[in-house]
Parts: C-alpha cells; sequence; structure tokens
C-alpha cells in the first residue's frame, strides 16, 4: 500500500473513533473514495467542495437565509443546476456513482452520494440538514425556525410534499406501504456512510468478487468500528476467502 493509501486509512480509523456529530461527512466520502486511488490527490476536490459552499453563500443574501425555502432553492440552483449534478438513471448500478471522486468527475451519481454533497454544502453556511431513514431512496431534510422542507439531490433537489413521498414509497416498497414517522427520522453521518458503502458492497456480492466484498466490509468497519452485524458479517466473508487471521479477528471481536 502506498503512503497515501496508508494515511488515508490512518484518517478514516481516526474518523471512526468519533462521535457521530463530529464527522465531516463529504471528507470521510472523499477518503474513502480515495483509497480506489491510493496515488491521487484529493485536493482538487476539496477544493470544488469550497467553491460550491462559496457559491451557495454567494447565491443567498445573509437577510433571507434563515428561509428554508429558500435555502433549499439555493442549494438545488448551485448543486443541481449551476453544476449538473444529477441521478445517473441510465446507468444506476454503475459502482462509480457510489464513489465520491468519480460522481464530481462525473456530475451524477447515487441519491446517497448526491445527498452528502448538499448535506456538506448546506451545513458549510450554517443550516440544519441531515439525511431521513426513508426506505430505498435517500432523501435529505433541511430545517430552520419551525419550518421544514424535504430534498430529493437525486431529482435536481426538487422538493418532495407528503404526496409525493407517498408515491414513492409505494413505488419502492409495495402499493400496501404507506408513511410513518419513522420514515422523516434523521439518519447519522456513520449511518450514511454506511449505507453509501453497502451500496458498493451490494454490487461486489451480485458480481460475486469476494475480495471485493471483505475489502468493503473492512472499510464499513473503519468507519462503525463497533457495529456487531458488521464484524459477524466481516468475519463470515474473510472466512469464505480462506483469509483465517482477519476472520478470526473480526469474530473474537
Amino acid at each position: 500500500m502506498s503512503n497515501r493509501g496508508a494515511e488515508r486509512m490512518d484518517s478514516l480509523t481516526a474518523l471512526g473513533r468519533l462521535d457521530d456529530a463530529d464527522i465531516d461527512l463529504a471528507e470521510c466520502a472523499l477518503l474513502l473514495a480515495g483509497l480506489d486511488r491510493p496515488e491521487g490527490d484529493l485536493s482538487p476536490f476539496r477544493d470544488h467542495l469550497a467553491e460550491l459552499v462559496r457559491d451557495v453563500k454567494a447565491d443567498l443574501p445573509s437577510e433571507v437565509a434563515r428561509d428554508v425555502s429558500r435555502q433549499a432553492r439555493a442549494l438545488a440552483d448551485t448543486v443541481s443546476g449551476k453544476y449538473n449534478y444529477q441521478g445517473d438513471t441510465l446507468t444506476y448500478d454503475d459502482p462509480q456513482n457510489a464513489n465520491l471522486i468519480r460522481v464530481i468527475e462525473r456530475r451524477k451519481g447515487l441519491p446517497v452520494t448526491l445527498a452528502i454533497l448538499y448535506i456538506h454544502v448546506a451545513r458549510a453556511q450554517g443550516w440544519s440538514a441531515t439525511g431521513i431513514n426513508f426506505p430505498g431512496h435517500f432523501l435529505i431534510r433541511l430545517e430552520s425556525n419551525g419550518g421544514r422542507v424535504i430534498l430529493d439531490p437525486f431529482n435536481g433537489g426538487v422538493q418532495r410534499d407528503v404526496a409525493d413521498l407517498r408515491g414513492l414509497l409505494k413505488q419502492m416498497t409495495g402499493i400496501e406501504s404507506e408513511l410513518e414517522p419513522g420514515h422523516y427520522a434523521p439518519i447519522g453521518n456513520r449511518q450514511t456512510l454506511i449505507r453509501l458503502l453497502n451500496n458498493i458492497k451490494l454490487r461486489a456480492i451480485a458480481a460475486k468478487e469476494g475480495d471485493r466484498v471483505a475489502e468493503i466490509l473492512d472499510r464499513m468497519l473503519m468507519v462503525a468500528p463497533d457495529d456487531l452485524s458488521l464484524l459477524r458479517e466481516a468475519g463470515q466473508c474473510h472466512a469464505e476467502i480462506g483469509n483465517m487471521r482477519r476472520a478470526i479477528e473480526a469474530l473474537e471481536a
């Protein structure tokens, strides 16, 4: 492993030990993506994130910055409008869509990857932004002054009302499904990253790439080192590919 790769592993391990609220979502996603490009420089991508932050700030006068609807429009106008970030509807299952570096380069990705961009830019303005526990399609929630909006980064940052969410839920989970309070519940930084990595893991499982599955599980454990279900899954996966030392470590833990 290169020096850069080792440094990123160390940084991710340190981030995984932080309290959930202290995890820098976009930085962690960049480091995870950088593990697949160990010789690459992350500075241009950090610079791009800073550029998004500056442009949203310039787009929204300070006197209306506490209006949650204006916040939502400023995010959508900049991220999806000016910079043309969109959901990848044509090659949705392409693993590149869950890699933040490739998403920045290609300007398209999965709902959760695009949401990480939106959340990062919003929080950098001092706004309250979080993912929500909506099944099958990652959405984000903005809150300010008692107001709340739900945004869909995959579809250009469009604001979703209750009727939209009900229709989306039925599309994702079946016609009998109904909205519940839990569907609006916030999801933490750590679980957002796990959801991101799970997309890569599931595609590796479908391709029967056992070594890649084990690699992604180990990355999940850097982010969530105390997750018992992940430790068990990693132990079983490493055993299946013959890496008994790592299997024993995970299962003992």
